[in-house]
């Protein structure tokens, strides 16, 4: 089977010249990303350093009484391979969690009608901010659910969302142990816009059979707004609560909480926000949030993704900004300094200092480079620093 990476490669390849072609086929589904990362860590003598080719080909079909039918084909392909993949057993080299595969990424059959929408299938599920669920879409092979999801709109302003997952499809590859999780799991969302801004009411009843350890239960409740200062300026505003107990066949008794608050301002091109989030442990274990898009959260250095049994306490200050480059492309800088403590107000744990910026060279074609550096104040958690330049092309 090594000729669909290659043709799936060289489709990647082609895709400037189909970006071009008008007569390219509605509904044809073709995206390519080539990434390089370097990851230098405390603990190993070599850096790793990381160039692979991502590849999604698909097809959605037009509606027919409000039906459509969506299948999406991935590839990832290392053409350097000198980093641990999780998979590839070259452990003396820091993790970059891209490993080679070929799978199928959706297959879904979806509904739209005048009051909601159903989708029954492999698909993406992205739910909020992605903090609790979500496709992990900054990493090479997207993580994808065999779910059943329905959505209601009784009103313009209302939306109940629930999903049922039957399977995992993470990041980690079908090669990986842990690479698809067996689920028996329910979610459950109220989305309501109010004169406060957006409220948002959820359940995550999360049950895994093969990793027990992270099934759990989430309720919380999560706000988000803005309001207007002045002319072209407005003061932001976010505030989230959730608890986490244990769930079915989880081995222990936990009982967790879990809270983030921001607040900042904003003009048409630039932001900045100060935010608090924290996330409890009972010194056996953390707030976990297994399904969630993590890399977008406490750095993206990744030190965190697994919530120490400490917890973990991240005071952070945000900023962006969308510049006016050559031929008046818009150019957007992303920056981020984080404070990392234990949960209540504990030890340090370290500090970070994140720094993007992003280009489109043309309608589908787009470039960035981004880096990450992490200062720890214990073994446990090493310094690090990564570096990310990417070129993605969508159809």
């Amino acid at each position: 089977m090594r000729f669909v990476p290659g043709l799936l490669s060289l489709a990647a390849l082609a895709a400037p010249v189909l970006a071009t072609a008008a007569e390219a086929p509605k509904g044809l589904i073709l995206e390519s990303r080539l990434r390089y990362e370097t990851v230098s860590q405390d603990g190993f003598a070599k850096d790793a350093q990381a160039v692979t080719l991502r590849t999604r080909l698909g097809y959605e079909t037009p509606a027919f009484h409000g039906f459509k039918v969506l299948v999406e084909g991935e590839n990832v392909t290392a053409l350097s391979d000198r980093y641990n993949s999780s998979t590839n057993g070259k452990t003396g080299y820091p993790l970059v969690t891209d490993p080679e595969t070929t799978e199928l990424n959706r297959a879904q059959v979806s509904w739209t009608g005048a009051q909601g929408e159903a989708v029954v299938g492999r698909q993406r599920l992205i739910l909020n901010n992605a903090r609790f669920v979500g496709n992990v879409g900054f990493r090479q092979n997207e993580q994808t659910f065999d779910a059943a999801k329905l959505v209601y709109r009784p009103s313009p302003k209302v939306s109940v969302t629930y999903a049922y997952i039957d399977k995992v499809h993470r990041i980690f590859g079908e090669d990986h142990p842990q690479g698809n999780w067996r689920s028996d799991s329910h979610l459950a969302q109220l989305d309501a816009k109010t004169g406060f801004g957006q409220v948002s009411a959820y359940g995550y009843l999360l049950d895994f059979a093969n990793s027990p350890t992270q099934s759990s239960a989430t309720w919380g409740a999560r706000l988000t707004g803005s309001r207007p200062l002045n002319a072209g300026l407005s003061a932001t505003y976010e505030a989230e609560y959730a608890r986490q107990t244990d769930y079915r066949n989880s081995p222990t008794s936990f009982d967790l909480d879990y809270i983030a608050l921001s607040a900042g301002l904003k003009t048409k091109t630039n932001a900045v926000a100060l935010g608090f989030e924290q996330l409890d442990g009972d010194g056996r274990r953390g707030f976990s949030t297994p399904l969630a898009t993590l890399h977008a959260y406490q750095g993206w250095a990744d030190v965190f993704l697994t919530t120490p049994a400490s917890g973990v306490r991240d005071l952070s200050l945000t900023g962006s900004s969308v510049l006016r480059g050559p031929r008046g492309k818009p150019v957007k800088i992303q920056a981020a300094l984080h404070q990392f403590d234990e949960a209540g107000g504990g030890a340090g744990l370290g500090r970070e200092l994140d720094a993007s910026i992003s280009v489109p060279l043309t309608p589908k074609i787009g470039a960035e480079l981004k880096a990450a550096a992490f200062q720890g104040d214990r073994p446990a958690f090493p310094d690090r620093t990564k570096i990310w330049l990417t070129l993605e092309f969508k159809l």
